[in-house]
């Protein structure tokens, strides 16, 4: 027979092992929740936030700087709104219808025609010419050997340059087509053409001998 303290110690040490068993597992789900946490933390810190490091990286360049660059491209722009006005005679030199209509042929050079025609639209409504427009283009094609992708501005440039003179022409097609006039001083060293010679005068020719008597 089983002595009547004995179950109640029996129980005693089941309830005790199942509390042990219970608190194991739980500091197993709390270390796999804890390295979980860690590991997504982790990867967010990867993929989402930069850290210090990364973000100096990311701001390359003095602030300073880079206000100084952009008040001299807005000094730039209205200097090239000045030069447009004087130069062109028309709505075609006004600073709107400069800004929109080179956009325009920019957008047409890198053949982005869909946002061209819709910066065209909005050209139009400012009563902008729309023949200067094709009269830059056009320039610009012409100018298509000389623009570099590689030189920062080479491309705005030539088109604010043909949209102040839509007639220019390349200086090579230029000099190739004008024949070179020669200078007054090689004119004048030049040596003078020889003079032709006169032609002999013809001989005299022979009188008859008079008849024999």
């Amino acid at each position: 027979m089983i002595p009547a303290g004995a179950g109640t110690y029996i129980g005693e040490c089941m309830r005790r092992r199942l509390l042990e068993l219970k608190n194991t597992g739980l500091r197993h789900l709390a270390a796999t929740g804890l390295a979980l946490m860690i590991g997504t933390s982790g990867a967010f810190a990867q993929s989402g936030t930069p850290n210090p490091q990364d973000q100096a990286k990311q701001q390359s360049g003095n602030p300073a700087d880079t206000a100084n660059a952009a008040r001299e491209a807005n000094q730039r722009k209205v200097e090239e709104f000045v030069e447009a006005q004087q130069a062109i005679n028309g709505p075609a030199g006004n600073p709107e219808c400069v800004w929109l209509g080179r956009r325009v042929v920019r957008l047409m050079w890198n053949d982005d025609l869909d946002t061209a025609f819709r910066h065209l639209d909005l050209y139009d409504r400012f009563g902008c010419p729309g023949g200067h427009v094709q009269a830059t283009f056009r320039c610009l094609t012409r100018f298509g050997a000389q623009i570099d992708d590689k030189v920062r501005g080479s491309l705005d440039g030539r088109i604010h340059a043909c949209w102040i003179n839509p007639g220019a022409q390349p200086q090579a097609a230029t000099a190739a087509a004008t024949p070179p006039t020669p200078s007054p001083s090689t004119a004048g060293n030049a040596a003078p053409a020889p003079a032709a010679s006169p032609s002999p005068a013809p001989a005299p020719s022979a009188s008859p001998a008079p008849p024999a008597k």
